[in-house]
């Protein structure tokens, strides 16, 4: 798949066993900068599930049986051809989402980076000597591939998400079966024709687009996956836990955020307003870990806040493949659900402190930042999923933690502050899963990544601690 044929509306198929499969119904996929058709995909049904599922058992235990450093080399080969690639890879991705093909081109990137460390995890899966009661007995643990697992992944990151999910299992000998978001599948079937070409023996990673209300579910339930990777609503995650919870299978979930960034009274407000802007407006502000609430100490509030709505009135807005600083929203829906959290902020007392000038037609929407935000407003609470910004004064450090975790959400936080004291009480109080003293909420690839409460569930994601949910620990007694 090259951007040439992305581009004239080519019907694509499943990656089952490593062959292309077509179905009898197909989706369009749409550019939401244009509304273009770009592509067609298959609409599943269960019985794709089912031979993808199977293949991806049958290739299992082989995948396996390989030495560590097999696969180590399979997953560089990989990482190579990403590189490579990584005009057409950002291409995709800006066509099929929307985001600014200069982020589109850091998302591979930082795939890359993560195929490169996960390859290292091959050899690096540990275990532990135990000294035994019994004299002459070995007592160790050691790790095993989990299985096949289903990875379900996300439109806003459609090469880093799928990468997340598949690198850690092909390090460890798991399969995969993986289920892209409707809206941005092609850049997950481009990821696994370059995996084929690197090497990769057929049915270990399978590809079967189409509708999560239709195949997730089957997916999900199926009973020949032994884990499930999801990342995406919160709603959804719920719901897939409980599914996993009948069956006793492991879950890794990413779901979303509300992450809050506490600006005190003696923060340098330079490096705050930068690292504020960036944080929040990355991905035209869908996705997780973006910044969404600015909770100010009452002394600065006024200054950082007419800052921020400055530099969010320069941002340019127009296509993710302009010189421009905001790309559209997914969709038309979408930008909708953001007006209407707007409005009902608004509406509900809240002043907007940006121009809310006039954007291309589509769906596109103004950066916004919202200034007198109560915490009980829905605009505070609720993940809004755009480039709107919230900001709520507080008059101390201590309400402001308070302030942050009053959400359901334990994704992010950040503060910013020159006073050690209050950076540690911060770290420390805050009831997230990250954590980030004077810059905003951008993870690193070798790092662990996750959230707690509404905005994760099992093992985190991103370095060593990726064995915990892609191997099971076994524990072995040899008797001489």
């Amino acid at each position: 798949m090259t951007v040439d044929n992305i581009s004239s509306g080519t019907v694509h198929g499943n990656r089952i066993g490593g062959t292309t499969v077509t179905t009898t119904r197909t989706q369009p996929v749409i550019n939401p900068a244009t509304g273009e058709r770009i592509g067609e995909v298959p609409l599943s049904e269960s019985a794709d599930v089912d031979a993808a599922v199977q293949a991806a058992r049958s290739a299992q235990p082989g995948w396996a049986a390989l030495a560590p450093q097999q696969r180590a080399e399979i997953l560089a080969r990989w990482a190579d051809l990403l590189a490579d690639n990584r005009e057409d890879l950002a291409a995709t991705a800006t066509a099929e989402m929307g985001k600014l093909i200069k982020e589109s081109l850091g998302e591979v990137d930082r795939a890359i980076a993560e195929i490169r460390f996960m390859g290292g995890e091959a050899l690096r899966a540990d275990g532990q000597t135990f000294p035994s009661t019994r004299s002459g007995t070995l007592v160790y643990t050691t790790r095993v591939p989990v299985g096949t697992v289903a990875a379900i992944t996300p439109w806003n990151f459609p090469i880093v998400s799928p990468v997340r999910k598949i690198a850690p299992a092909l390090a460890v000998g798991d399969a995969v079966v993986v289920k892209p978001a409707e809206q941005s599948p092609l850049s997950a079937l481009l990821l696994i024709d370059l995996l084929l070409e690197a090497g990769l023996p057929a049915g270990v990673v399978n590809v079967v687009c189409g509708s999560g209300a239709e195949i997730g579910d089957v997916l999900v339930a199926h009973p020949g996956i032994d884990a499930i990777s999801f990342t995406g609503s919160t709603a959804i995650g719920r719901r897939i836990s409980r599914s996993a919870g009948e069956r006793l299978i492991p879950v890794q979930l990413e779901l979303g955020g509300k992450n809050a960034a506490y600006v005190d009274a003696d923060a340098d407000l330079d490096r705050a307003v930068a690292e504020i802007v960036s944080a929040s407006i990355q991905a035209t502000g869908q996705r997780c870990t973006a910044i969404s609430r600015v909770v100010a100490h009452e002394s600065i509030a006024d200054e950082l806040t007419a800052r921020i709505a400055a530099e969010y009135d320069a941002l340019s807005v127009g296509p993710g493949t302009d010189s421009v600083d905001v790309g559209p929203l997914v969709s038309e829906s979408a930008r909708d659900k953001v007006v209407n959290y707007v409005e009902g902020a608004i509406a509900a007392g809240a002043v907007a402190a940006t121009s809310g000038r006039q954007t291309p037609d589509g769906p596109y929407l103004a950066p916004t930042v919202l200034d007198h935000v109560r915490p009980e407003m829905t605009v505070a609470r609720e993940e809004v999923f755009g480039p709107v910004l919230s900001v709520i004064r507080v008059p101390d450090a201590a309400t402001a933690i308070k302030v942050a975790n009053e959400s359901e959400y334990g994704l992010a936080g950040c503060i910013f502050t020159k006073d050690l004291a209050a950076a540690l009480a911060f770290a420390e109080q805050l009831d997230t899963g990250m954590v980030h003293v004077n810059h905003g909420t951008a993870s690193q690839p070798h790092v662990p990544f996750g959230g707690v409460r509404a905005s994760g569930l099992g093992a985190y994601s991103i370095g060593h601690v990726a064995q915990d949910f892609f191997t099971k620990l076994k524990v072995v007694y040899v008797a001489a």
